[in-house]
């Protein structure tokens, strides 16, 4: 029986695999529709709290990167035919890629805390939808929304931040049981 080991090296089996990443897709989901709900006193298109990106924030920390960015791409695949359209999920994967990959290299040189890396996931994920805003919109006067997008992102990076500490906590507690 072919045996996958996590973050922490704890061995599991593929079917655990896949029961776990659906949980968390799901969990990911619901946080999703809960911020679809929730509207932005904000005039700058598109911008969420990101509640979602708990799930993979955590994630990151007792998963392996490679689940966690099924789990991301799964939901933001399908939180985007559920709540949104094609330009959704085109923005959204852009600014969820972009974000995983800058928050796993922070993590790996151990250059930033916890919170570090989720502050730099939320910038990261507002710079990479504005990218392909410029690139769809073919428009660089996109560019002045660049402020107030990196200001949001470290808000919302915070924000998150400080919840996926918690939910660490949490979480290493229930595991040293």
């Amino acid at each position: 029986m072919t045996v996958f080991h996590n973050s922490k090296g704890t061995k599991k089996t593929p079917t655990a695999l896949l029961a776990e990443s659906g949980v968390l897709v799901a969990l990911a989901l619901i946080f999703s529709y809960i911020e679809h709900l929730i509207p932005m006193p904000i005039p700058v298109p598109g911008v969420k709290l990101g509640l979602a990106n708990l799930v993979s924030l955590t994630g990151l920390f007792f998963l392996s990167p490679i689940q966690v960015l099924l789990i991301l791409v799964t939901r933001i695949i399908l939180a985007g035919f559920m709540f949104g359209n094609l330009s959704t999920i085109i923005y959204s994967l852009a600014g969820g890629l972009l974000s995983f990959l800058v928050m796993i290299l922070a993590k790996k040189i151990k250059a930033f805390s916890p919170l570090g890396v989720s502050i730099l996931g939320g910038v990261f994920h507002n710079l990479g939808q504005l990218l392909v805003a410029m690139l769809v919109l073919k428009s660089f006067m996109l560019i002045s929304y660049l402020p107030i997008l990196i200001i949001i992102g470290a808000i919302s990076g915070t924000l998150i931040g400080i919840a996926a500490k918690a939910l660490c906590k949490y979480i290493n507690k229930k595991s040293d049981l």
